[in-house]
């Protein structure tokens, strides 16, 4: 395994870890450091350097992830996961600023209660999965501080090298120990029991298998008591609420994506919601996978909903 860090002013720390790439490696310069134990490659800077060492870092992402690619893509199903990574792909450079205009901010909010939900604390080790372009990773490390780990996952290398810039553009997230990773959500490469909880934001739904996914992130919780907080779209049993969800996709997101060359990308989201599990059947899936509770709340009106499964 590879690691690409950024360490500035001694303490500030940013990862891009690439697994199961060739453990060969060159020479390593002075500022660099072979940790041949780990066969972890980190690079040290100074923080005027810690910004071009992020988008070398992102680089490093986009060309080392395609090792990686065919087998997720086998994972998920050559024709779903293709067409799903280069649609995220695509998106990437408006995602941020189009979720904005779509929900009016409001997506923030929710976000920020998928965090608060999942119970992550001061010092825990937490994992994001499909992070996108890093918006509750970036959340989860104010939680967890400087003594805790955010690692966030995904299978889009445009979202993953938007999310470690993003980290390091910003003062209050640079100096947090945080990894990002290009890998598969319904095989996460950790052992049993590595996080404290587990997050995700708007990525079950676009999984190929959920109940599998759910059981992946029971395996790597910890036991007792840790949690995992699924947001996303909430596909409503209430008559209304389906034909305000569906008049909004319609009239609103997709004519809005219209307008910045991505209705393609957006006009999916109709028939991805179509097909997930309502907040019962997410309960019932959860269950199966082993928690030993989980309940679906709805939020923003019956729109989204948040999942709260605890091991």
């Amino acid at each position: 395994m590879f690691e690409a860090a950024a360490i500035a002013g001694g303490l500030e720390r940013a990862s891009v870890v690439i697994p199961f790439l060739s453990q060969h490696t060159t020479a390593a310069s002075s500022s660099q450091r072979l940790l041949l134990p780990s066969h972890k490659l980190t690079f040290s800077t100074t923080r005027k350097n810690s910004a071009i060492l992020a988008i070398r870092g992102a680089r490093f992402v986009r060309e080392a992830a395609t090792a990686q690619q065919s087998a997720i893509i086998r994972s998920y199903g050559n024709d779903e996961a293709s067409e799903r990574q280069r649609l995220f792909n695509r998106i990437a450079p408006i995602y941020d600023n189009l979720n904005d205009l779509l929900s009016f901010g409001m997506h923030k909010v929710w976000k920020r209660m998928c965090v608060a939900w999942s119970r992550a604390a001061e010092g825990d080790t937490v994992l994001d999965v499909c992070c996108g372009s890093g918006d509750i990773a970036l959340l989860l490390a104010h939680r967890v501080g400087v003594n805790g780990k955010v690692v966030g996952l995904d299978f889009s290398k445009d979202q993953l090298q938007l999310a470690m810039i993003r980290q390091h553009e910003s003062p209050l997230t640079s100096s947090l120990n945080m990894e990002w990773m290009f890998g598969d959500a319904l095989n996460l490469p950790f052992e049993e029991g590595t996080f404290d909880a587990v997050t995700v934001g708007y990525g079950l739904r676009n999984v190929a298998d959920i109940p599998r996914s759910l059981k992946e992130i029971y395996r790597v919780l910890k036991p007792a008591g840790s949690r995992t907080s699924v947001l996303d779209f909430n596909r409503s049993t209430s008559p209304p609420t389906r034909a305000l969800q569906e008049w909004i996709l319609d009239n609103v997101v997709v004519p809005v994506a219209r307008q910045v060359g991505a209705e393609e990308e957006y006009a999916y989201l109709k028939g991805s919601i179509s097909k997930f599990p309502t907040g019962k059947e997410q309960e019932t899936h959860a269950i199966e996978g082993g928690f030993s509770s989980a309940l679906h709340y709805e939020i923003a009106g019956g729109l989204m909903g948040v999942l709260v499964a605890t091991k």
